[in-house]
């Protein structure tokens, strides 16, 4: 079976760092591919989408490290495929995002019971890399109108998979397109687990933060992932963990306006002004033709200079690049 390659972005030079391979798996139709489109911001494609065939594979850079991102088509034949030839299509993972249907409860035995022979892979070829298991269509309208019924399907599966299966690396999130920052979310938070520096960039944010008197601020790069976040409190982070999917589609679609007079030095931004308060939203390109980060700034009142952005895009870029 051949494996299709969706894109490829730029690389960097593999003596910096080892390609470092994700793998997506689970049914079909449990959302594997809308996940990732998604957070390409590819809504488009998600209307026409088709069921996967094979394995597709995305090369994408995270940190300037290299992401490798294989996409698993879950179909019987396929999967049938991908059991007989291990070396092949499960060697190597480092991160596996194990993908279920939660709304398809006729298909949540076979689900589990593909998981065990994706465990199976793993112990054959001695790889133990974390599980991280996806309960996707996990949609806003269920956790509303049937919160009780979700939480404790949620649990009984939990527990089943635990009674299935004997392995320690397992972690779960509640995922739904529909709710767009639980993908960017559970993905940042997965990715950054890898990255060495991210305490460090962490650190510079909150200091950004700080001394530009900001309530909240959202550093992500141009595949929808958070590379590090301030928040002054919880309502700040509910509000920017909303806001971020709105600004990023935003951007998209429409070219930067010029800031408005009030912002010092002519700089190129986008400013919304909500509840009172002021969401900035700014490019930052760090070293060259790579592709953009993008910060996204609550604060009470839209006055930032342009000296304040440069001295945090340097001390970013030392991070990154030095």
């Amino acid at each position: 079976m051949t494996i299709q390659y969706l894109s490829k972005e730029k690389k960097v030079k593999k003596e910096e760092f080892p390609s470092t391979k994700i793998l997506f798996t689970g049914l079909d139709n449990a959302g594997k591919t809308t996940i990732i489109y998604a957070l390409q911001r590819e809504f488009s494609k998600i209307a026409l989408l088709k069921p996967t065939r094979g394995a597709q594979r995305r090369i994408f850079e995270f940190l300037g490290r290299e992401i490798s991102e294989w996409d698993l088509g879950g179909q019987l034949s396929y999967r049938i495929a991908y059991l007989k030839n291990p070396t092949k299509y499960f060697d190597g993972t480092e991160i596996a995002i194990y993908v279920i249907d939660i709304q398809n409860k006729a298909r949540l035995p076979e689900a589990i019971s593909y998981f065990k022979d994706v465990i199976e892979q793993f112990r054959k070829l001695e790889i133990e890399p974390p599980i991280y298991i996806f309960f996707h269509k996990y949609d806003p309208a269920l956790k509303r109108n049937a919160m009780n019924e979700m939480k404790n399907l949620e649990l009984d599966l939990k527990e089943k998979i635990k009674n299935s299966v004997d392995y320690k690396k397992v972690l779960y999130y509640n995922t739904s397109i529909y709710d767009l920052s639980s993908i960017i979310k559970a993905m940042s938070e997965i990715l950054l687990n890898l990255y060495p520096k991210s305490e460090l960039i962490e650190k510079t944010i909150i200091e950004f933060g700080k001394k530009t008197y900001s309530e909240g601020v959202v550093l992500l790069d141009d595949n929808s992932l958070i590379v590090g976040s301030y928040y002054k409190d919880e309502e700040t982070k509910n509000t920017l963990s909303a806001s971020t999917p709105y600004f990023l589609t935003l951007n998209d679609s429409f070219v930067f306006t010029q800031a408005q007079p009030s912002l010092q030095d002519k700089e190129d931004f986008m400013v919304v002004q909500r509840f009172g308060k002021n969401f900035i939203f700014k490019q930052i390109k760090l070293k060259g033709d790579l592709t953009p980060y993008y910060i996204l700034i609550l604060k009470q009142d839209p006055n930032i200079t342009k000296d304040d952005f440069e001295v945090f895009a340097n001390l970013l870029k030392e991070i990154l690049y030095s």
